[in-house]
């Protein structure tokens, strides 16, 4: 099998992964009626959980150390994939379904590509700017028209989520050029170790917690923090991160399904046409390279 499409189906397999993100973070999150977790809590205390199990890992494969400027672009990324896109999802969810922010996540790849175009030179057309802008002013459209009376803050956050991802996803996919992909991962959460345990210990639930919101927890704990990450820039390292970012197409699909049976949530025709609207322009802008 090929090395691009190895990296095809990698990146599948962690936009899989990562798909349940949304629905899960919204299963996990307080919110009224439901003893759930603070999604501060969620964002830190995932990524100190994942630390743990990445420091282990490293410690039994006796990973050699990064040098001072690879550490300090994996704490850049980390910024993206640790601290801004939980972070922002989680305090979104609390507002809004994960069916809304799952077409609001659908500017995902093209933030990926777009910056995938620009950091790591490879080409990208007026074409695929005129798609990629399309795809942004969707995304707006979508969430205006579903918003109570416009913008709400919870679209901000998704943005700002969607932003912190791509940047972390194209920081890592540069670094794993570098150092095996799974070693880009790890050791992005130990060097956030000494942010994530203090603000995951000083903000942990201080009342009853439902198990299903701990058991949300553990996945995006272990999955959707680390195990994912391992497929998904193995992916971009082997598949070209401008190529396999466009598996993300079927990322607000994956999480639009999931929202159903996780929380009972219901598509809406106006979600599901805007989601394909979005789609498109991705598949369009890969074409238009």
């Amino acid at each position: 099998m090929s090395d691009s499409r190895k990296g095809f189906l990698l990146g599948f397999l962690g936009v899989a992964l990562f798909a349940l993100t949304a629905p899960v973070t919204k299963l996990a999150t307080i919110t009224p009626g439901f003893a759930g977790l603070p999604p501060v809590f969620i964002s830190f205390g995932r990524a100190a959980a994942a630390g743990f199990l990445a420091l282990a890992y490293l410690l039994v494969i006796r990973a050699a150390l990064p040098s001072r400027p690879q550490a300090l672009r994996l704490i850049l990324a980390g910024a993206g994939v640790v601290i801004g896109f939980p972070l922002f999802l989680g305090l979104a969810v609390q507002h809004v379904e994960s069916v809304h922010a799952a077409v609001i996540s659908g500017a995902l790849p093209l933030g990926t590509a777009a910056l995938t175009a620009l950091w790591m030179r490879e080409r990208a057309g007026p074409a695929f700017w005129v798609l990629a802008v399309l795809g942004f002013l969707l995304v707006v459209l979508y969430a205006w028209l579903t918003g109570e009376g416009g913008f709400v803050l919870a679209d901000g956050l998704l943005l700002l989520a969607v932003a912190s991802a791509s940047c972390g996803y194209v920081l890592g996919a540069r670094l794993s050029r570098e150092m095996p992909p799974e070693h880009v991962i790890s050791w992005i959460l130990v060097l956030y170790l000494p942010l994530t345990i203090p603000v995951a210990a000083l903000t942990w639930p201080q009342g009853p917690v439902a198990p299903v919101a701990w058991i949300g927890f553990g996945y995006l704990a272990v999955v959707s923090m680390w195990l994912g990450f391992f497929a998904w820039y193995r992916g971009l390292k082997l598949g070209g991160a401008l190529r396999v970012s466009q598996t993300q197409l079927a990322q607000p699909f994956l999480s639009m399904l999931a929202a159903v049976p996780l929380l009972g949530e219901r598509i809406t025709p106006l979600s599901l046409l805007f989601a394909a609207a979005i789609v498109a322009t991705i598949a369009l802008s890969r074409r238009a390279r």
